[in-house]
């Protein structure tokens, strides 16, 4: 049974100035003489995880972390209400990631993330699929309005009382639109002028995504709602701005693109009981992709399981 590695630190870091006043964080662990390796965080917004790094020996992998623009430690930071996110879109993060390579004179390198991440992940290989040497994601998403609808709507069919909570701190006229004027609502809140006003929204918010993963055998209460008051801030504005945009991608576009994956190793890793993001995607994918494969966790949810653990560690061996 393969184990993680022990947490290694960096030994670089920097922050990347990639334009339109962004300064993004990143830093580089392992060998720098390593297969190349890039982790996407999720969110949008929730910044770089250290304890990712253990899934990459360090002997094999030069391994890079970033935190997306508006989160982590890249400043500016969308906890401050002053902070503009018009450049802050799908296309922006893309950039930002050949910006990095380059700066980094990387040449081609192995994908790794999930939820949010493998959108993310997906969007750049498809777009500079020549960059990328393999991908593996758990937890997989295209973002598509169909999966947003369900996560921030259907899902209620299983918790009822919590998603009408959610739907109910928004005042009286934005409760009955559909599911993109609903996260339109809550967006504005999460940009209003009263502090206290973006605080309750980040926190109804987050309330919401805890409900939705509560029932995860590994599951953390409070995950989202226990994250320090910066932190939940960002994510929530962060997460808002770009669902409420459907993710500033055409609907369907990396399904019907995955074509342009052709010749990529992927390993397609997903949860079957898996709530906010249901295996059907992820299903949906592999058809779509003849050079991944799909494993399935009957166990695992959203947050992972001990199994999940051990086929992300395996596939990412797999790569070295």
């Amino acid at each position: 049974m393969p184990e993680p590695y022990p947490l290694y630190e960096p030994y670089a870091q920097g922050l990347l100035d990639v334009g339109d006043g962004q300064l993004i964080h990143w830093n580089a662990s392992g060998d720098p003489a390593g297969r190349p390796a890039v982790v996407v965080h999720g969110g949008p917004g929730s910044g770089h995880n250290p304890g990712t790094r253990r899934y990459f020996d360090p002997e094999r992998y030069h391994l890079v972390q970033f935190d997306q623009r508006g989160c982590g430690l890249s400043r500016p930071h969308a906890a401050d209400p002053s902070t503009s996110l018009e450049h802050n879109t799908t296309a922006h993060l893309i950039a930002d990631m050949e910006r990095l390579r380059e700066h980094l004179g990387i040449d081609k390198w192995l994908l790794h993330g999930g939820s949010w991440g493998s959108t993310l992940i997906l969007a750049y290989a498809q777009a500079h699929p020549e960059r990328v040497s393999a991908i593996v994601i758990c937890g997989v998403t295209m973002t598509r309005p169909e999966e947003t609808d369900w996560l921030y709507r259907g899902v209620g069919r299983f918790l009822p009382g919590p998603w009408e909570e959610f739907r109910d701190f928004l005042p009286p006229a934005d409760r009955d639109g559909d599911t993109v004027e609903l996260l339109a609502a809550y967006s504005r809140l999460l940009n209003s002028a009263d502090e206290s006003v973006r605080r309750a929204a980040a926190n109804a918010w987050a309330t919401w995504e805890d409900a939705v993963i509560s029932h995860e055998s590994l599951g953390k209460p409070n995950a989202y709602t226990d994250r320090p008051s910066e932190a939940l801030m960002g994510f929530t504005r962060i997460t808002a701005h770009y669902f409420s945009h459907q993710a500033f991608l055409p609907d369907g576009q990396l399904l019907r693109d995955a074509g342009r994956l052709a010749g990529i190793p992927g390993e397609l890793i997903h949860g079957r009981l898996d709530l906010g993001g249901p295996l059907a995607t992820a299903w949906q994918l592999a058809k779509a992709w003849p050079d991944a494969r799909l494993t399935v966790i009957d166990e695992s949810g959203h947050t992972g399981s001990p199994r999940m653990r051990e086929a992300v560690l395996a596939a990412i061996e797999r790569f070295a």
